[in-house]
């Protein structure tokens, strides 16, 4: 396993180019399996999760091509069981479900397991999956569904923390061809979601309301292929603002959709960032995300000298990411006076204020309330990551901290982060990969 050396103290500048988004990349590559014909998806990250989904794929008989950011797909034939050896590394295989039933009207898929950010059951999935006509069987650790029929019916996906956003993709996949309409409500509004619906309509669905609360499929009887780039990586994107509010001079951030980050951008302002967003030419016009979709963007940032303490609460979508919450912790550490960070989709969703007191944090947490009293400066020391996000934070709270911090455990930064050590590095950080021993 590889760790990274960061060594503290050095100022960012210069721009920083976004990889496309791996919570929308998955259950796009996912949605290749309701069709025979090739599929070409653009601007996929090169990360450990799109390893294992590929690997899922090629798995199930798909025939799989990947070069430079680009995967072709033929799903022409398919088998219908995922092992639990090819599934238990990424919870997000659970969205092969939806197109697997949709498709071959059949799919058995081991469970991946928990996560260390608390419990994310699939129970709305399985409900949904059951009331499009399915029979659900869970035992021992297998998930076992059959519809020999789907036919369409009103879902309702609102969990107690909020709308599920693979639960959404994973209903919108089977109903794209059960016969009737089938309606979501309480459906996830992400940006990921209405990436994945342009992708089924592309490949020949009626999908209606997709980014709102209440999404309508109309069944059809047979999807073909399609080709689609996808959108940037919104967390990557707000990751490196928060860097460049905490490390940078200026900071550029390139190629991102701004309006996916509106909370984020709200929150930095109020912390007193000078924020300017301009319009980036396409390419071409092959690169464009959609007839529909924003044209790129680019936000440049301006950290002010004296930062303002903030308070910040976690929501679905279109409220602040709880993705982007232990980044915003790791700031929160650096602005004089007292911050607030509440969590309200994953409660336990702070492995990582363990941590970064471990840097010289000041951080009470009360229930799911995080109260971060500002200090001067943070000490480089050994920490532990504990999850993807979590890595992030402890990476960024080490560009200014005193010393060298020591992270162990990045495999977990590299399921959603296409080298960000890199990407820092050419912005003017110190950063070192090395490996392991034991």
């Amino acid at each position: 396993m590889d760790k990274m050396l960061i060594h503290g103290g050095r100022s960012l500048c210069g721009e920083v180019f976004i990889s496309g988004s791996k919570n929308s990349a998955l259950p796009i590559l996912a949605a290749t399996l309701l069709t025979r014909d090739r599929c070409i998806i653009e601007h996929v990250p090169d990360l450990s999760d799109i390893h294992y989904m590929l690997t899922i794929l090629s798995t199930l008989g798909c025939q799989v091509e990947r070069a430079s950011g680009v995967v072709q797909i033929r799903a022409e034939k398919i088998k219908t069981e995922a092992p639990y050896d090819i599934v238990r590394k990424m919870r997000a295989s659970v969205c092969i479900l939806g197109p697997l039933l949709g498709r071959a009207h059949a799919a058995t898929v081991s469970l991946p397991g928990g996560c260390v950010i608390g419990d994310r059951p699939i129970d709305l999935h399985l409900k949904g999956f059951e009331e499009l006509g399915a029979a659900v069987d869970v035992k021992g650790g297998d998930v076992r569904i059959l519809a020999p029929h789907l036919r369409g019916a009103t879902i309702h996906l609102q969990g107690k923390n909020g709308p599920t956003v693979l639960g959404t993709g994973n209903i919108m996949m089977a109903a794209v061809l059960a016969e009737g309409t089938t309606i979501i409500e309480g459906a996830a509004q992400e940006p990921e979601v209405v990436d994945l619906a342009e992708v089924l309509i592309k490949m020949g669905a009626k999908i209606e309301g997709a980014g709102t609360p209440r999404i309508v499929i109309e069944g059809v009887k047979e999807l073909h292929g399609f080709t689609h780039t996808v959108i940037p990586d919104r967390i990557e994107a707000g990751t490196f603002l928060i860097a460049g509010a905490i490390a940078a001079k200026k900071l550029t951030v390139r190629h991102v959709i701004s309006k996916h980050l509106d909370p984020l951008l709200v929150a930095l302002k109020a912390t007193g960032c000078r924020l300017t967003i301009q319009k980036e030419k396409p390419t071409s016009p092959s690169k464009q995300h959609s007839l529909t979709a924003p044209l790129l963007e680019s936000i440049t940032l301006t950290p002010p000298k004296i930062k303002k303490p903030i308070h910040i609460h976690t929501n679905p979508y279109p409220g602040f990411a709880t993705d982007l919450q232990a980044q915003l912790c790791a700031l929160c550490c650096m602005i004089d006076g007292i911050s607030t960070m509440t969590e309200t989709i994953f409660p336990q969703r702070f492995m990582h204020l363990a941590e970064l007191k471990r840097m010289g944090a000041n951080i009470e947490l009360h229930g799911a309330t995080a109260t971060i009293i500002g200090t001067a400066q943070l000490s480089g020391a050994p920490v532990m990551a504990s999850d993807l996000r979590a890595s992030a934070a402890l990476v960024l709270a080490a560009l200014t901290a005193d010393g060298t911090t020591e992270i162990n455990r990045v495999y977990h930064i590299d399921r959603g982060y296409e080298a960000i050590d890199k990407k820092l590095n050419k912005l003017g950080a110190q950063i070192e990969r090395m490996k392991e021993h034991y």
